[in-house]
């Protein structure tokens, strides 16, 4: 036999071991999930129920890494700059479009690194204010903050946070000088609300519904096309007389640019199914998350035209990047 027939009956011989390893399934090791925020916020959340699920689904563990720093950048580039075989994927929030509009330096592009797998969930905001504060409306909030212009506060989650940019979205729309109070995190700010250290603040419903419900704020409007299941008594914006406030905090899952189809076919299915699956679903109402899931060119739309309106708000508000 010659050397050229030896060679190619060696290949044929392996070329079943060769086509199944490159057709195994998805997945057939551990994937790692990141998540750019500390433990114990709504991503984190999130990413374990359904990572949870998913290895339930799929007989691999999905490994949550909480990588948290540069306001979220530093997990979000991490994924960006991963390998693009479906190992490696992030569970991304609104600030993935809100980023490179208010910080000076974002080592990674929000739309062209990255694979839009799903949306997850969302979650709108309210305006919530201190007890004592006299308005019972966001039409009497509007009359106190055009009575005494620049001495209504809002506290947010910091600077370009999405909590802060809804605010100036309301500022925008109506045309009140209220007055910007940042923090390191929404929670410290509704802390103050409650306390009477600020007046006001737009915290995410998640966040805020217990102080809700225990009567420690007062709910004036909810952001989003329609009320939330949770708080059914609570106008919307819209209601309320303001315009275009229909703003929520989306969480999704995403993976780096480049993914290969079959594995973002795969990927998506699987996702999709553990977020319909009813104990997911159950978890997921009770963290006061409305469950959201489109196909990929969906969430990429998605995702570019929140990329174009949150770059309008900090224009519009005069933000500088930091």
């Amino acid at each position: 036999m010659s050397l050229v027939r030896c060679a190619l009956a060696l290949l044929a011989a392996g070329a079943p071991a060769f086509a199944a390893a490159v057709e195994a399934p998805y997945p057939v090791r551990p994937v790692r999930v990141i998540v750019p925020y500390a433990p114990g916020g709504s991503s984190d959340a999130i990413g374990r129920i359904v990572g949870q699920k998913l290895g339930e689904m799929l007989g691999q563990q999905f490994v949550i890494d909480n990588r948290a720093g540069a306001a979220s950048a530093l997990g979000r580039e991490m994924v960006a700059k991963a390998a693009p075989d479906g190992y490696t994927l992030l569970i991304g929030d609104s600030p993935h479009t809100i980023n490179v509009h208010v910080l000076k330096r974002v080592p990674y592009d929000p739309i062209k690194d990255f694979t839009p797998v799903t949306m997850l969930a969302t979650a709108p905001l309210a305006l919530v204010v201190h007890n004592g504060f006299p308005a019972k409306s966001v039409k009497e909030y509007i009359a106190a903050a055009r009575a005494e212009p620049g001495k209504i506060n809002y506290g947010s989650g910091g600077n370009g946070a999405i909590t802060h940019l809804t605010g100036e979205l309301f500022r925008v729309a109506t045309q009140v000088d209220i007055v910007h109070v940042p923090y390191k995190s929404i929670g410290l700010a509704s802390t103050d609300v409650i306390g009477g250290q600020v007046q006001s603040a737009f915290p995410t419903v998640p966040g805020i519904i217990t102080h809700i419900r225990a009567g420690r704020v007062r709910a004036l409007a909810v952001t989003g096309l329609k009320r939330t299941g949770v708080l059914p008594d609570l106008p919307t914006f819209e209601e309320s007389g303001v315009a275009g406030m229909n703003v929520t905090n989306w969480f999704g899952v995403f993976a780096p640019a480049g993914l290969p189809r079959p594995v973002l076919d795969r990927l998506h299915g699987a996702v999709v199914g553990a977020v319909k699956a009813p104990d997911v679903q159950a978890k997921l109402v009770n963290l006061s998350l409305d469950i959201t899931t489109t196909t990929p060119q969906a969430f990429g739309e998605h995702l570019r035209s929140e990329l174009e309106r949150w770059g309008k708000v900090v224009k519009a508000a005069g933000i500088k990047a930091e």
